[in-house]
């Protein structure tokens, strides 16, 4: 197995993210970006295929789901073990050497996710808001006293 980063995950292998490359389609909206430490590509926030240490993965609906895991060689997506991610399916890694295969897949994942509502992006962050304010009392403080006018110096005499 490969050495683990600092995130616990395993390190993608290169034949791997090489078979994501040539799987991550063209077009508007795809972007690749940092998952689990490793490569995933999104569409509309939504990621539709990942690399995860040796495999590559898709997510798909339920009925494109259930067709793929009747295939040897797949696997539900359990990057932390007994935390299976449902809608996520590792390819064999066979198809790595029949990449016709697995783009039809690809495919399928793209339109998936694609038909999610897009994620809305997240309001920028004002300066200053990672601070904790403190939490408002239930009573209110009494209204403070006016000060006492100050009296103006006495002079001494002198002598």
């Amino acid at each position: 197995m490969a050495a683990a980063k600092k995130s616990g995950f395993p390190r993608a292998e290169p034949a791997a993210l090489a078979f994501f490359d040539d799987l991550v389609p063209p077009g508007l909206g795809i972007t690749v970006r940092p998952m689990f430490g490793q490569k995933a590509a999104f569409v509309d926030g939504h990621m539709f295929l990942g690399v995860f240490h040796d495999r590559v993965l898709v997510r798909l609906g339920p009925a494109d789901h259930a067709t793929l895991m009747a295939e040897e060689g797949t696997e539900v997506f359990d990057p932390m073990g007994g935390r299976p991610m449902r809608e996520y399916v590792l390819l064999p890694a066979g198809w790595a050497d029949d990449p016709n295969t697995a783009r039809e897949w690809v495919v399928k994942a793209l339109g998936f996710a694609r038909a999610l509502p897009p994620k809305k992006k997240p309001a920028a962050k004002k300066a200053g808001a990672g601070k904790m304010k403190a939490a408002p009392s239930a009573k209110k403080a009494p209204p403070r006293k006016k000060a006492a006018a100050k009296k103006p110096p006495v002079k001494k005499a002198r002598r």
